[in-house]
């Protein structure tokens, strides 16, 4: 995983998982509830680490819904083969003015205890690349105000977004910084993400992106290095007008790589950003993986092999996004079987 992202030789292609509850329960089924499902599948993939939540309380909620310590609120949902968490409360939907903001019982890193989480470290990174933390100002924006009015916020009220986005960005460096302070020296991985690219192009113009946004990835991404720890950044979509100022700013891993999207092209990717950045992911997953065949599966992932590490090397092969219920465990264990096989004579 590590030469990977550091873009040095491997002995094969290494891999990745996403997927929900529900899948993790089929290969339960399919390889046995002893089985060690990772080893069965060649699975290389990242440990994780974090604190303890020791703050306020918080509020009780009705049957069926969660509540983290932001004040998101989700509800269960169900859909057929399975069920996912819903947004149901945006905390700062009804904010109208900054001391609106001011009221708002922001997280603060003292909400957490980071004195266990070096030895937890420890043990988790001698036998994986270790990732920790997860820092997405753009994203936390959607989720405190509802997407549509986050969408709005920087066009109607500059002031307001700015001062709001950076309390969540504060919260983030603070909250990282003793992360990686905790674990100094053991974190090979962190997450500066977001969600900037939709099915058919980009959520918002690059010019919003660079005032509100940019600036706090920036800072996070600086936060990361100087603790020589390398960036996962997640993006789904279209996201293809900011990679090179993601990229100029030093993320080191782009995840998912969704190639059916404008702009998206993998060897138009691997061309012109591969010096720079692992990519991560790609096998598509909304067509090929749930509704193809096994074979048509293995040809997919001989597809992204042969384009992204067409140099032998900067890419860990994982599904766009979550593996979901109506993907066959037939066709999970040809992708890995297939990336298994096929990434050694790459």
């Amino acid at each position: 995983m590590l030469a990977a992202i550091n873009r040095k030789p491997v002995d094969r292609i290494p891999t990745d998982i996403w997927a929900t509850g529900e899948v993790w329960a089929k290969l339960r089924a399919h390889f046995g509830e002893s089985a060690d499902i990772e080893q069965e599948l060649h699975l290389d993939g990242f440990a994780g680490v974090g604190p303890e939540y020791i703050g306020p309380a918080l509020p009780s909620v009705a049957a069926g819904e969660s509540v983290n310590f932001w004040g998101i609120r989700t509800r269960r949902i169900p859909h057929e083969g399975g069920a996912y968490d819903e947004q149901s409360f945006y905390p700062l939907a009804a904010a109208q003015t900054i001391d609106d903001l001011n009221r708002y019982a922001w997280p603060r890193a003292d909400w957490f205890d980071y004195s266990g989480m070096r030895a937890k470290a420890q043990e988790a990174c001698r036998t994986k690349a270790l990732q920790c933390g997860y820092m997405a100002p753009f994203y936390f924006h959607n989720l405190l105000r509802g997407l549509e009015q986050s969408l709005i916020d920087p066009l109607v009220d500059p002031e307001f977004t700015h001062f709001l986005v950076g309390r969540v960005s504060e919260f983030f460096y603070e909250h990282h910084r003793r992360m990686f302070e905790a674990c100094d020296g053991l974190i090979d991985v962190a997450q500066v993400t977001d969600d900037l690219g939709s099915q058919t192009g980009p959520l918002i113009g690059l010019d919003l992106y660079r005032e509100f946004y940019a600036p706090h990835h920036k800072r996070c991404i600086d936060l990361c290095h100087e603790f020589g720890i390398k960036v996962f950044h997640h993006d789904d979509g279209s996201c293809r007008p900011f990679l090179p100022l993601l990229i100029e700013m030093g993320i080191d891993i782009l995840n998912p790589v969704q190639w059916t999207c404008p702009g998206m092209d993998m060897k138009e990717l691997k061309k012109e950003f591969g010096g720079r950045v692992c990519f991560h992911g790609a096998v598509e997953n909304q067509r090929i993986l749930p509704f193809g065949t096994p074979e048509e599966v293995r040809a997919e992932v001989r597809h992204c092999i042969d384009a992204l590490a067409s140099d032998g090397t900067g890419y860990i092969l994982a599904p766009c996004h979550n593996l979901q219920v109506n993907t066959s465990v037939e066709n999970i264990v040809a992708m890995y079987d297939e990336a298994w096989k096929y990434g050694k004579r790459s």
